[in-house]
């Protein structure tokens, strides 16, 4: 037992807590503005980041059930924002697609991130910024080996790469540690 390290640990996930509790409540806030629910965007951003997607690969990307996928295409679909459709692979299955209203109301979404995020960024030291990123990039990695260390397969409903943001981040994070090299 390492009373450093325990400490250490413990100051962690108190922090990962707190993170993820204010973002969670920014989150809401956010996509509330946009009239929709947390889940409703998310469908949004994953459909604008992957493109047209079959309903049963969509509702594992998001980590939802069926159900509870269609209640919330439904609402979608109904605002306009996404159409369905039949794949044309299978045609037993269906597709689920932003329309040009959708492509919009994510891209909404998206600029709210950025703009809350560069909030968040303009609140640290302008000397520490790159480093914080880069170790939040870091510490993005360590929490993915953990987790499939400890629960493997516990994600395997997410989508096999990193989101284009990111990966924009872990590159970033690369960068910087090259430049420092």
């Amino acid at each position: 037992m390492n009373p450093g390290r325990d400490h250490d640990a413990r100051r962690l996930a108190a922090i990962l807590r707190g993170l993820s509790r204010r973002f969670a409540v920014s989150e809401r806030a956010d996509v509330a503005c946009c009239g929709m629910t947390v889940a409703q965007a998310a469908a949004l951003h994953a459909l604008r980041a992957e493109g047209p997607l079959r309903l049963g690969d969509l509702g594992r990307r998001l980590g939802i059930t069926p159900s509870t996928l269609s209640r919330n295409l439904e609402r979608l679909v109904a605002r306009g924002f996404v159409a369905r459709t039949a794949d044309p692979r299978d045609s037993r299955a269906a597709a689920a697609a932003l329309t040009p209203a959708g492509r919009r109301a994510a891209g909404r979404v998206a600029r709210q991130d950025e703009a809350f995020a560069r909030s968040v960024l303009g609140r640290l030291p302008a000397g520490r910024r790159a480093a914080i990123v880069e170790a939040l990039a870091d510490l993005l990695g360590a929490v993915r080996s953990a987790s499939e260390a400890c629960c493997p397969g516990a994600f395997d409903h997410l989508p096999g790469r990193a989101s284009a943001p990111v990966r924009a981040i872990e590159r970033a994070a690369a960068r910087a540690r090259r430049t420092r090299s």
